[in-house]
């Protein structure tokens, strides 16, 4: 890798510096209002984390942000830590969807697409505001009301996205799951916040095959979901009938819909204003310790932090048009959602970006004429296995920026893009996540690219790489964290009054300080970041991060196991990781192959595909500590040779020494 080994990376685009960027008025601005004279992106951003209540203000008013109320302080006490959760904008109130909204004209907003749907289906601004004014006006007819919890266990598609902002609209809380999510894994999410309404299809389209959906419904309403007034039904796939008649309170979007209109009118659309820290969506961690937590985001948190990476990182107007392959149960989805905001159109994609042909996605930025594409690592590893050459079967003249996220970008992978999809694009290495909604460092159209590199960390956040001491270092592998506070940080977890688990999940490894849980390397040279992986016990396989205990779940109701442990391995260059799931057998059972099929289809049925180790291998003893926790970071160490410190600690001390050179898991 080329930033570890000392020597600086190739430069692999320029920015254009003769145009003006959003970036560059911004820093304008606040040079003219602050007597600054900030010049390079290094000297704004280190401005931005010193005076983060200043530059979260002048990015308010950038930004436009529409309010009902304005704010009495930007940040409530400075002197708090990050740690005591400030409260941001105080006394403000507003509307997420209405800031979305904002935009009511006959421009494009959203084009939907995907298997199964020959012709992109498309949505005006206006046309989007008043679906959701339909949505609302149905929800708040069957009572749903500020505070309740609404959810959709939906495909990537517009309905999707209109029952989101008519949820927001009217003050209540969205959350969502993709179908491919399990019983299981869905139950494990939504009993928790216990939604009043469930948003879900009949079936859907995926690699070439109709997956009905309405057994898997079914299921989950039976669930323990004792809030749960009433569950809509989309008719996603037009051939697979809807039989509502073992889905309790169950309705089609039609019927539902009819419940908003008056005299067969859709009423105005109303935004509820609401606080800046009031609940928007609720995300879910891996649950690597059990059930997943529940991640609460802001209405004001969520839509400030979007807007900074959209207008500022991100550089978008109204122009633009941006197609991220993603699912509704990530937070990529969200983040999709709120281009809105800037007036540019969004591109909703549901099924394999693979199917009918390698080449689906490029035939739809052509087709589009989509100006940033965002994807996952993984498949753009996967374009340059097969030997896809955009470059020379697409024109590709709209495209300006693509995105990557998930897991980390091999260096490899920027040589593809620039030889064989297209030069003059800027490639975005992105890196955040589902605990803050939003992103730590990508995009950024005021410095170059360098191969293998995250360009920069964004604005106003302010981070660093430190060892296992605390100490800052840089070109060398640490710990990533956040030293001052930011605006899409969650306000809290469900059903965690006192805030123990969340301070637990950030803020139990440096006092005070947000420790992200992720290895990074940033370069003195570059200023660029290195993104190494993982670093505790959850597992990230292609970018799709979740818990062992999710397996746990599944594998040990098996009477052939008696026990198991599921670690994350990473590639020899650190940039692949899979699951490996290690088997402790009841005595006299082997591991048969036919064992193996079983539990990855109980695993693919109740989680998901996403969620099946890459492999299976028996092991004669599971490590635990001597109160009886299992000690996954140990068998991590050890399968990739490392030493594992502290053995005292451990009930079986010598169940580690299997663990080393294991020939299925060399050279990987």
């Amino acid at each position: 890798m080329d930033a570890a080994d000392g020597n600086i990376p190739k430069i692999m685009w320029h920015p254009d510096r003769s145009q003006t960027t959003k970036m560059d008025v911004l820093r304008k601005i606040i040079n003219e209002k602050y007597g600054t004279q900030l010049e390079s992106y290094k000297e704004f951003h280190q401005w931005s984390c010193e005076n983060y209540d200043k530059f979260w203000e002048e990015m308010w008013k950038y930004a436009d942000v529409i309010h009902s109320q304005s704010y009495k302080q930007v940040v409530i006490d400075m002197k708090k830590n990050i740690a005591e959760i400030p409260e941001w904008f105080q006394g403000s109130h507003l509307n997420y969807a209405e800031n979305l909204l904002r935009h009511n004209n006959d421009q494009i907003a959203i084009y939907s697409a995907g298997e199964g749907q020959p012709v992109p289906v498309k949505k005006t601004h206006r046309q989007l505001r008043q679906s959701v004014a339909l949505f609302a006006a149905a929800m708040r007819a069957m009572g749903v009301k500020k505070g309740d919890r609404v959810v959709g266990y939906m495909p990537n598609c517009v309905e999707t996205v209109e029952a989101m902002l008519a949820t927001a609209a009217i003050g209540a809380v969205w959350s969502s799951t993709s179908p491919d999510f399990g019983i299981v894994g869905v139950l494990e999410r939504f009993t928790q916040i216990q939604p009043k309404l469930i948003f879900s299809v009949n079936a859907v389209h995926y690699n070439g095959k109709v997956h009905p959906h309405m057994d898997k419904l079914t299921q989950v309403v039976k669930g323990s979901l004792n809030e749960l007034e009433k569950v809509v039904v989309v008719p996603f796939v037009k051939d697979v009938p809807v039989d509502l008649s073992l889905v309790k309170n169950g309705c089609t979007l039609e019927d539902f819909l009819d419940l908003g209109k008056v005299e067969g009118q859709v009423p105005e659309l109303v935004f509820e204003q609401v606080p800046f820290n009031h609940p928007l969506v609720i995300m879910y961690s891996s649950g690597t310790t059990g059930v997943p937590k529940c991640m609460v985001h802001s209405v004001g948190g969520t839509l400030m932090k979007h807007l900074e990476e959209h207008l500022i990182q991100g550089n978008l107007n109204e122009n633009d048009i941006m197609l991220y392959y993603t699912t509704a149960g990530w937070m990529m989805w969200n983040w999709l959602v709120s281009v809105l905001a800037v007036g540019a159109a969004i591109v909703l994609y549901d099924g394999s970006p693979l199917i009918p042909h390698v080449n689906v996605l490029w035939d739809l930025v052509d087709e589009l004429g989509v100006t940033v594409l965002g994807t996952s690592a993984k498949w753009i590893a996967v374009l340059e296995e097969k030997g896809v050459k955009p470059a020379r079967t697409h024109k590709l003249s709209s495209l300006k920026m693509i995105l990557s996220t998930g897991s980390p970008l091999k260096p490899t992978s920027y040589d593809y893009v620039y030889r064989d999809i297209k030069q003059d694009v800027l490639l975005g290495s992105i890196s955040g996540g589902t605990d803050i909604i939003a992103c730590f460092m990508g995009q950024n159209w005021t410095v170059p690219v360098y191969r293998g590199e995250v360009q920069s960390f964004h604005l106003g956040c302010d981070m660093q790489s430190w060892t296992e001491e605390g100490k800052p270092v840089w070109d060398e592998s640490g710990e990533l964290v956040c030293l001052k506070p930011f605006p899409s940080m969650p306000v809290c977890f469900w059903n965690d009054a006192d805030g123990i688990m969340y301070k637990k999940a950030y803020f139990n490894k440096f006092n005070g300080v947000w420790a992200h849980g992720d290895f990074c390397l940033i370069s003195s040279k570059t200023g660029g970041i290195v993104m190494l992986g993982r670093s505790d016990g959850t597992l990230n396989p292609n970018g799709v991060r979740f818990g062992s205990a999710e397996i746990y779940h599944i594998v040990e109701s098996f009477k052939e196991i008696q026990d198991s442990v599921c670690v994350a391995q990473r590639s020899q260059d650190q940039t692949e990781e899979r699951v490996v799931l290690f088997l402790k057998m009841v005595p006299g059972v082997v591991l048969s192959p036919d064992l193996v099929n079983s539990l990855k289809n109980h695993i693919r049925t109740y989680l998901s595909a996403r969620h099946v180790p890459g492999v299976f291998l028996p092991i004669e003893d599971i490590p635990y500590t001597i109160s009886g926790k299992k000690v996954e970071i140990a068998v991590k160490r050890a399968i990739s040779g490392m030493d594992v410190p502290q053995r005292g600690a451990l009930a079986n001390p010598s169940s580690i020494d299997l663990y080393y050179n294991i020939p299925e898991l060399q050279n990987y």
